[in-house]
Parts: structure tokens; C-alpha cells; sequence
């Protein structure tokens, strides 16, 4: 083998590389994105059509389905702007070694109860708050607009920011790892026609977050006190303490730890038999 035939092989091998990291940016954030995957659905139904009709020679349709295809791409990028921006701006805000700190098991269960704490006490007093925590997808550009804290959380300082004529009480809190990274962030709103009128900004603005991220975010409502928390653009409402916390441990839960887990307790149940 040659040094020409080996420099051109590295350079096949570079190019699918960099094809295969586009195609898992671009299906990761459409797993993430919910109004992206709608939109990515609805072309497959098209191009799915498109063969149907060719192969069961269906002229009219098939006539139409030309033109869609033909001025189709054209026409997304008009009414999809907002969209295909967010995709953009989720790659730019991806961090690619995964989130920003892997907590243990007893940091993310002392994670946890501080959270359920202060939204027991928040739900029993009726103060409104707005929680998020990150995961893969940065939320610095929020943080950047927000009021800087980096301390560790705490129940005390959670009730004490949502208490009310706390300037910071409006905003939402971000949660990086097992820190309160800052408070008072604003986040886009859902304009998801889905949701109840009864909700109000906070509840539109952790599934706004969630629609465009795939944070965690956590809401006490003022009105009545109930628990939500809004994941992956859907909206888990009126939820218990317990089932907070048990949402909360089994998303925060790595992956990784998981198998490592199941791998420990098969090694544990081969230790027993024998």
C-alpha cells in the first residue's frame, strides 16, 4: 500500500466521520426538539406518498406532489425559521462531552431533597416558582442574562429566592450539577395551543425550555399550589411530592450507572448462588 492510497483512504474515512457526527447532531436534536420531529414526520409522510402514488401511477397526485417536493425545501425555510434556528442554536449550545458534572449517588440524592424541600414548603405556602436543570444541552445563554449565583443548593435558598418581593422572584432558577448557578433567567414561552388557559407564564415558560432543550424543569404554581414538571415538550401536571422525587432520581440517573448497577447486582446474585 502506498502513501497516496493510505492518505486517501484517511480522507474517506474523514469524510464519513464527519457525515455520521451531522446525521447524530441533527437526530439527536430532533428527538429533542418536538416542533422539529412534527416537521420531520411530516416529510417522511410526503415522501412517502410520493412513492405510493409512482408506484400505484396516481398522475393527479403525483402531479401535486411535484411541485410540494420541487418548492417544498424553499417553503420550510420560510415558515420554519424559528425552528430550524433553535436546531442551530442547540448544536451551538450542545456540549459534547455530555453535562456539565456527573453527580454521585449521594450528590444527586441530596439534589433531590433540597429540590422536593423547597417545593414542599413553596407548594404549602403558595409561592410560585420556576426551577431548571440542566443536562446535555447548555443553558448558558440564559445564565448570561440572568443574575449570577454558583452556590450550593440548598431548600433555604431555593424558598428564599421565590419568596415573594424578591426582585429575583419572577425569574426562574438554572440548577447545573449540584449547584444554583444563577436566578431571575427568562425563558421563551410555549406557544403550544395545546395548553390549558388556566396556565399561566411559568407553566408556558418550562414547556417553552423544554421544547427547545432537554432540561428538567420544575414548577410550583401561585394559584393553587400544584407541581409540574415539563420534560421533552411534554407537561406533567398536578404531580405529587413522591412522584417528583421519583422523576426527578430516575432522570438525573446516568446512563452509564444504570448498566453499571445492573451489571453489580447480577455479579452480587452469581456471588449468592454459588
Amino acid at each position: 500500500m502506498t502513501v497516496d492510497s493510505v492518505i486517501i483512504l484517511i480522507k474517506k474515512l474523514i469524510d464519513v466521520l464527519l457525515v455520521w457526527l451531522v446525521l447524530y447532531y441533527i437526530l439527536k436534536s430532533l428527538r429533542k426538539n418536538v416542533k422539529m420531529a412534527l416537521l420531520f414526520k411530516g416529510i417522511l409522510f410526503v415522501v412517502a406518498l410520493k412513492i405510493i402514488s409512482d408506484l400505484l401511477e396516481l398522475v393527479t397526485i403525483g402531479y401535486i406532489l411535484d411541485y410540494v417536493i420541487m418548492w417544498g425545501p424553499l417553503a420550510l425555510i420560510i415558515i420554519f425559521q424559528p425552528e430550524i434556528r433553535n436546531v442551530l442554536e442547540q448544536l451551538g449550545r450542545s456540549q459534547l462531552l455530555g453535562r456539565h458534572k456527573v453527580l454521585t449517588v449521594d450528590e444527586r440524592e441530596k439534589v433531590v431533597y433540597e429540590i422536593v424541600q423547597s417545593m414542599d414548603y413553596l407548594k404549602k405556602t403558595r409561592i410560585g416558582a420556576l426551577m431548571v436543570i440542566e443536562r446535555d444541552n447548555s443553558l448558558n445563554d440564559y445564565i448570561e442574562k440572568s443574575k449570577k449565583i454558583y452556590a450550593d443548593i440548598s431548600s433555604d435558598l431555593l424558598i428564599s429566592i421565590f419568596f415573594p418581593n424578591n426582585p429575583l422572584h419572577d425569574g426562574g432558577v438554572i440548577i447545573q450539577g449540584d449547584k444554583i448557578t444563577s436566578a431571575g433567567a427568562v425563558f421563551p414561552t410555549s406557544d403550544n395551543l395545546k395548553i390549558s388557559k388556566r396556565l399561566g407564564t411559568r407553566h408556558r415558560a418550562a414547556l417553552g425550555i423544554s421544547e427547545e432543550t432537554d432540561c428538567i424543569a420544575l414548577v410550583v404554581s401561585e394559584e393553587t399550589g400544584r407541581l409540574s414538571i415539563a420534560m421533552g415538550g411534554e407537561l406533567h401536571y398536578n404531580l405529587t411530592l413522591d412522584e417528583v422525587k421519583l422523576m426527578l432520581l430516575e432522570e438525573l440517573t446516568p446512563k452509564k450507572s444504570i448498566l453499571v448497577e445492573d451489571e453489580e447486582e447480577k455479579d452480587d446474585e452469581t456471588t449468592e448462588s454459588n
